[in-house]
């Protein structure tokens, strides 16, 4: 179990103390990360670490990232010119010239930037919460940072930064020396978790489980399983490992990990599970959730048993930082679902719009689905589904599919967006028996979201869901224009 402890100083390996935070200089920086140093002030104080000059502040450190379409060093000069105090470089940068402050070389600043996050993880003295999973990190990562707020300063993933490039960036809150740092772990390649791992060194990591979310780059589902499966890698027997029991790729991983392994689920049994569910549509979900610290009713406004697993991964979790278990189930009830994320917006004449559009795949729309036809009292079911991208060979097989799915969940109509994928859906949806007139579809979302608009009644339930490049949001935003 983790308790809440002292404050240590931040004098010796971090430079002198700056009262509870972490203080960076460019020299601490060079050090870190195995730069050559050079001009500037090395003692100078650091403010934010920044990758981008038009957002960098007088004091910032400015690290010049390559990317496809941009090169950083373009504009070091700049970012000298906005006040930064210095800059990290690919070896050899400028050299021979004069600028305003340090500059740090290194073989690769992408390297560089992660090698100071990690060098950040490690003085701060913080402990690391890291999340994997095909669905729903981001659900869990807010539900654990709000539980674990009851006793413990927390910071969390900023947005949805939590690539190789915004993970590091995310860590850099950890100079605020938090109790606890909890942090999303993305991924769409092999080898990327072990990256992430390896800069967070979690002591607590949680794999809610596996889906078909990117399969496009991987080709399977156990493909997927192995490359979340690198959240076991570094770990230490004092380490525990939060994870799903009612996902069986999951489990035949988990055998590996050195630690402690503590399971959360609904169907079979595990350390944390819920019974006696009951689905409250577009009300959430409520159940008795049993734990080794006694049993307790809790109630969500987040949708569906999806969410409701992530409900009992987070309470795994602050269960096993000593929070009290009347706490968990209180801060259950206050939860809100992220930025379109499955938000519930009740608007006027009835319309209940679930704006779920930040992204898709077919087991998160499979879910949603769920909660629409579990959902009561509305006139009409209405689902705008746009096309669900990086399924890669499987996807009008996965699209065919998730269009008899919709047709199942009574549906009363169906708009789908994109390509040839979705306008399968669509079909998929009539051949299933929903009546052709009730299904449409459109080419992109700025071409549906008048004439979705136009076609909402009083009292209907409209879910909008779809991969980010579908834009789905568009749709969303037309509705509660009209009707908010």
């Amino acid at each position: 179990m983790w308790r809440s402890r002292a404050r240590r100083s931040t004098s010796g390996a971090a430079g002198s103390g700056l009262g509870d935070g972490l203080r960076l200089t460019c020299e601490w920086v060079a050090r870190a990360v195995g730069g050559r140093l050079r001009g500037g002030d090395p003692r100078a104080d650091i403010g934010a670490v920044a990758i981008d000059t038009r957002t960098l502040q007088p004091g910032d450190f400015f690290v010049a990232l390559r990317g496809a379409r941009f090169d950083g060093h373009d504009f070091v000069a700049d970012a000298f010119a906005r006040g930064a105090v210095g800059a990290m470089v690919r070896l050899g940068f400028g050299a021979g010239a004069a600028f305003q402050g340090a500059i740090v070389e290194v073989e690769d600043p992408i390297r560089g930037l992660q090698d100071l996050a990690r060098a950040v993880r490690r003085a701060s003295g913080s402990r690391v919460v890291a999340i994997t999973g095909s669905a729903g990190k981001t659900t869990t990562k807010e539900a654990i940072a709000e539980f674990l707020s009851a006793r413990f300063r927390v910071v969390r993933n900023r947005g949805n930064l939590n690539n190789h490039i915004g993970l590091p960036l995310s860590l850099m809150q950890l100079r605020e020396r938090p109790d606890v740092a909890v942090m999303e772990l993305g991924m769409n390649h092999p080898g990327e978790i072990r990256t992430l791992v390896s800069i967070t060194q979690p002591e607590v990591r949680v794999w809610t489980n596996v889906g078909d979310a990117h399969i496009g780059f991987f080709g399977s589902a156990d493909a997927i399983a192995d490359a979340k499966a690198e959240i076991l890698e570094g770990a230490e027997p004092h380490h525990v490992l939060v994870c799903n029991a009612d996902d069986p790729r999951v489990m035949a991983r988990a055998g590996r990990f050195p630690g402690r392994v503590v399971t959360f689920g609904i169907a079979r049994a595990a350390t944390v599970r819920a019974r006696d569910i009951e689905d409250l549509g577009i009300d959430g979900t409520q159940a008795r959730v049993d734990t080794p610290r006694g049993s307790r009713p809790i109630r969500t406004p987040l949708l569906g048993r999806g969410n409701l697993e992530n409900v009992l991964a987070a309470a795994a979790v602050a269960l096993e930082f000593d929070v009290p278990l009347d706490a968990v189930a209180a801060a259950a009830g206050r939860l809100k679902p992220a930025e379109r994320r499955g938000a519930v917006h009740r608007l006027r004449d009835g319309v209940v719009l679930i704006d779920d559009s930040y992204n898709s795949s077919p087991d998160a729309l499979r879910r949603a689905l769920d909660v629409v036809a579990g959902t009561r009292g509305a006139s009409r079911r209405v689902a705008v589904l746009g096309e669900m991208l990086e399924l890669g060979a499987q996807s009008l097989a996965l699209h065919e599919a998730s269009g008899r799915r919709a047709a199942a969940a009574r549906l009363d109509r169906l708009a789908t967006i994109g390509g040839e994928a979705a306008r399968r859906l669509a079909a998929a949806a009539v051949e299933a028996g929903m009546p052709e007139a009730a299904v449409s579809h459109f080419p992109d979302s700025a071409a549906a979201s008048g004439e979705v608009a136009a076609t909402i009644r009083p009292g209907d339930l409209v879910l909008v869901k779809g991969s980010r490049g579908t834009r789905t949001d568009l749709v969303s935003d037309r509705l509660m224009a009209e009707f908010g």
